[in-house]
């Protein structure tokens, strides 16, 4: 719909959530741009290619206890109530020789390496030292209590795949299997320009506003995997709104903050428009249907309310899967916890709503207790709030004591 037939008409047709994300993502590539870095600075990036283990770990046959190496055979027999004695070997130093010959034993630790002849590792409890000699009380079969060369991983053996986002656990698998650096995709780049005469940085003065989306924005960027660039303010002019916008096209995507509406100053979708396409313009959700997705130069470019609850609810809906696509990373489900709904969440039919709760209890007994359902933009009610409650489309509303699954948008391990 043409600009000046919405500003009259406002929103009566509206975009499913649905529909609205698969039609920016359609436009969407993933850029190829990678680094090569130093496995230490690799958590959470995501594997540019293939990585096949370049050692077998462990690269030897090791003691996996605290004990004595010890000829499986010379104590075949042995027991409680018979122990085999073995003699210590001392060979010029106390404890720890190198190699092992039959009716001897030496002692050894965990992770250190097997002496040449030995095939088992005696326990310590399962020893007594008595002078020379260390007297056993168990039988082992060759292999006891040892860990085999490659026993974890084999050369050559595959870790991950490409696109495989890294983990703590996974660095020191890739250390351990020979690799210092891997190649992983660069972080893709976002441009957030805040709009909006009435924003300001600090102290706001009558009818002024201190600007908190730019800063919402980006640390949501950076949680999932992007380099933010956040600006100043931009007045709600349209040759300033012009200028921002084409200042930033070299970044991957341009997120902007307020303006996106129908009123006279909401100028943001126009500019778009002016400069490439607009793909969609209201979205059936709530909070947040003053929505804009379009492109410009091949560069992906949203438009988010400028109330602060809607846009961390379009932020969560359109920003994220974008950015994912366009860095190659994946996109996973929000993680969730099951819930009873404490009383009734109201919805619109033909309307996604996302309803802000609180979480009481554990387990069966965990409750979720609606903050509140209106109210974009209060800030306040998201910072309170533990979790999100989707009501989908055709639902109108949720009754008291249904069980739900609550999203957890900011979610912390």
């Amino acid at each position: 719909m043409p600009d000046d037939a919405r500003r009259e008409a406002g929103f009566r047709d509206r975009t499913r959530v649905v529909d609205a994300r698969t039609a920016l993502l359609e436009r969407v590539a993933a850029e190829d741009r990678t680094d090569f870095l130093p496995v230490f600075r690799t958590d959470g990036r995501t594997l540019a290619d293939p990585v096949d283990a370049a050692r077998d770990v462990p690269g030897y046959d090791r003691a996996a206890v605290d004990g004595w190496a010890v000829h499986a055979e010379d104590i075949f027999d042995a027991s409680s109530r018979a122990p085999e004695p073995l003699d210590v070997l001392v060979d010029g130093t106390p404890e720890g020789a190198d190699q092992v010959p039959p009716g001897a034993t030496t002692r050894v630790h965990t992770g250190s390496p097997l002496p040449d002849g030995a095939d088992a590792v005696v326990m310590i409890e399962h020893a007594d030292r008595v002078g020379d000699r260390v007297e056993v009380s168990t039988a082992l079969a060759p292999g006891g209590n040892v860990g085999i060369r490659g026993e974890d991983v084999e050369a050559g053996q595959r870790l991950f795949d490409a696109g495989h986002r890294l983990r703590p656990s996974d660095l020191g698998l890739l250390a351990s299997a020979g690799h210092r650096t891997v190649r992983v995709r660069e972080r893709p780049t976002v441009g957030i320009v805040p709009t909006g005469e009435e924003l300001v940085g600090a102290d706001p003065d009558l009818g002024e506003v201190i600007e908190t989306n730019g800063l919402t924005v980006a640390t949501l960027v950076t949680r999932w995997g992007g380099v933010p660039a956040r600006r100043e303010p931009v007045p709600d002019q349209h040759s300033a709104l012009r200028a921002a916008l084409q200042r930033d096209l070299h970044r991957d995507l341009i997120v902007t903050t307020g303006g996106s509406s129908v009123g006279e100053r909401d100028l943001v979708p126009e500019v778009i428009a002016d400069l490439g396409e607009v793909l969609v313009h209201g979205v059936a959700l709530r909070p947040g249907h003053p929505v804009a997705l379009g492109v410009i130069e091949e560069t992906p470019v949203l438009a988010l309310p400028g109330s602060p609850v809607a846009c961390v609810v379009n932020a969560v809906q359109f920003l994220r899967p974008v950015l994912k696509r366009v860095g190659g990373l994946p996109c996973p489900d929000l993680p969730c916890v099951p819930a009873t709904l404490d009383r009734k969440a109201p919805s619109e039919p033909g309307v996604r709503t996302f309803v802000r709760v609180r979480l009481k209890g554990e387990g069966d007994g965990r409750r979720a207790i609606p903050v509140r359902s209106g109210g974009a933009s209060v800030l306040s009610s998201v910072a309170l709030a533990d979790g999100w409650l989707v009501i989908p489309e055709n639902n109108e509303g949720l009754p008291a004591g249904e069980r739900v699954d609550v999203e957890l948008w900011e979610f912390l391990p």
